[in-house]
């Protein structure tokens, strides 16, 4: 009941922003307090958006984000090395298609070993103080523990703030070592409830996805409409002079 519940308020209060958002100029996604955030597995297509999202953020998360300075072309060389097929990219999307938070989960399923994971989140300066980098990790959290992942680590860099307060809200063992610091969460074993919550999950957000794309589309429809009116009256004014 809760999840329903929650179904249906983000329903709402996507439709309002559908409505409103895209005509009064708003960007980012509403507050996010009691509202089911919508985040979509990402896949090859959107590498455009994510090296836009990448390449949006200033030197100092870069650095927060890769562990060194990264440059234009060593984001471009990250983005273009995503494997796809094997780890797991999570995105949050704002009402222009824009990413404005994402998160990469990392796994090693190999079989001889303990399976595990790599958590590495980023979010744009204006979308901070959602909580959109601990949903990430909630939703990367539940995809490997899906997958059969027990292990699930974070490594910063030791003045990354943020990223070990997401870890330690999830109960996760930190583990400081000068620069650096690292982190490990042990997941349970999934579960009929975390593989439905999944699926319920990917299904809104893709759909959330669909809508924002289709209001795009339409407004983008609307603005042609209106050059061609605007053309038409610049050649009215001009004929009757």
């Amino acid at each position: 009941m809760t999840l329903i519940r929650t179904l249906l308020k983000t329903s709402l209060d996507t439709g309002r922003q559908i409505l409103t958002g895209p005509l009064s100029g708003a960007v980012d996604v509403a507050p996010t307090q009691g509202v089911m955030v919508p985040i979509c597995s990402l896949g090859p297509e959107q590498r455009p958006r994510i090296l836009q999202h990448l390449l949006a953020l200033d030197p100092q998360d870069r650095y927060l984000r890769f562990g060194y300075a990264a440059n234009d072309e060593q984001i471009q060389r990250y983005v273009d090395g995503l494997h796809f097929e094997r780890d797991e990219i999570f995105g949050i999307f704002n009402s222009r298609l824009d990413i404005v938070a994402m998160a990469h989960l990392a796994l090693n399923l190999k079989s001889g070993t303990e399976a595990c994971a790599e958590f590495g989140v980023s979010v744009q300066k204006r979308s901070r103080g959602r909580g959109y980098g601990a949903r990430l990790f909630e939703r990367a959290a539940m995809h490997a523990r899906n997958e059969g992942v027990l292990l699930l680590f974070i490594h910063a860099l030791s003045e990354n703030v943020p990223m070990i307060k997401i870890a330690r809200k999830f109960g996760a063992t930190v583990e400081r070592d000068g620069s650096e610091t690292e982190a490990y969460v042990r997941l349970p074993h999934a579960n009929f409830d975390s593989q439905l919550t999944e699926l319920v999950s990917e299904q809104f957000a893709q759909t959330n996805y669909a809508i924002k794309e289709q209001v795009r589309r339409f407004l983008d429809f609307l603005a042609q409409v209106q050059e061609v009116r605007q053309g038409v009256r610049e050649a009215r004014h001009q004929s009757a002079e």
